[in-house]
């Protein structure tokens, strides 16, 4: 029988490429979107097919995390084998300027969707997008038994939904996983980001569209890897034999700093000619260190990152050229050919 997958976030980076994923491994894929006056489903675009055609295996279905009833309706009504949890509020500097909102979305969405699944299927399989930024202020590197410290009301929200995947597996006997990924990029990444602000902006100011950049804190450190390979992660996390929890990473950390530099040397610019600090773009509370214990997730779930930090630069700086008309340099798109010929995501 032909699996059955539910996407909540299916229109964000991760969301985008875990469904191209799964419809390359035979399932049927469902998403949950926001109704909008606009259209806001750029990412899955070239994977949609009208609804009427009959080889359609990509579907959505409106509704909102902060609406329990029209959560409990749909999970009823497609019975899913697997849910994936990625849709938030994820910005971390934004979670700090709506905290209620954040909290409502971020937190009590994932209780909103582990009640629907208690209540009406409880042999599905649901994994929550835990992350790296619940581990805020504690000692690096950070692991599955590392103490939790919060510092942004995104990371709180996280870990309220961390725990409340864990007490609807212990309490009720679900199949309920926590996959805590660390930093993770692509050139789908949203452009609010720091290093997709970093890349685009890089494109702009080639174009000769813009002269500055404006960031704050670069000396924050974050384990970075590609998105493509940590979706991987969060299926293979769901054909487990047992629920459990695991931390993603690639086990390096680079600052704010060093991906700034990487990307203008790549592309041939001065950092001290375009870009300026903006003490706006800094957090009430900083998380100075990020770096992942993958060992757990390298042993259970036989998985390795392809693709680091340097590596990672160059696909975004020469998706960012290329997606604003420019000629790309080629060695990022030199890498995803070498390094994934038969790639399941499509073209960027």
């Amino acid at each position: 029988m032909v699996k059955k997958a539910f996407i909540t976030g299916i229109t964000g980076q991760d969301g985008s490429y875990l469904a191209e994923l799964l419809l390359s491994k035979g399932y049927e894929v469902h998403g949950l979107i926001r109704r909008a006056s606009t259209f806001n489903t750029g990412r899955i675009d070239s994977i949609f097919m009208d609804p009427h055609d009959p080889q359609a295996r990509l579907f959505l279905h409106y509704g909102d995390l902060s609406d329990s009833e029209q959560i409990a309706n749909v999970l009823y009504n497609l019975k899913p084998d697997e849910v994936y949890h990625l849709g938030a509020q994820s910005h971390v500097r934004v979670s700090f300027d709506t905290p209620e909102y954040t909290g409502n979305v971020t937190a009590l969405g994932t209780t909103r969707l582990l009640e629907a699944i208690r209540r009406s299927n409880s042999s599905v399989k649901f994994y929550q997008a835990s992350s790296s930024e619940m581990f805020g202020a504690a000692s690096p590197p950070q692991g599955e038994r590392t103490p939790f410290h919060p510092r942004s009301p995104y990371a709180c929200a996280k870990v309220y939904s961390y725990w409340m995947t864990r007490n609807y597996r212990e309490g009720y006997n679900l199949f309920a996983a926590n996959g805590i990924l660390f930093n993770h990029e692509s050139p789908r990444r949203g452009e609010t980001f720091v290093t997709r602000k970093i890349t685009r902006a890089i494109a702009h100011i080639l174009a000769g569209k813009e002269k500055y950049l404006y960031l704050g804190n670069l000396d924050a450190k974050r384990d970075w890897g590609f998105a493509p390979e940590y979706v991987e992660c969060m299926w293979r996390i769901l054909q487990q034999e047992k629920a459990d929890d695991y931390v993603i990473g690639t086990g390096e950390t680079h600052s704010v700093r060093e991906f700034l530099h990487e990307s203008f040397v790549y592309a041939g610019l001065d950092v001290d000619e375009h870009v300026r600090i903006d003490p706006k773009y800094f957090r009430p509370t900083e998380v100075e260190v990020l770096i992942a214990d993958p060992s757990k997730s390298e042993k259970n779930l036989n998985w390795k990152p392809v693709i680091k930090f340097r590596d990672l630069v160059r696909i975004m700086v020469d998706a960012d050229m290329k997606a604003f008309g420019l000629k790309p340099i080629g060695e990022g798109n030199e890498i995803i050919r070498s390094q994934f010929p038969n790639r399941w995501w499509n073209s960027d």
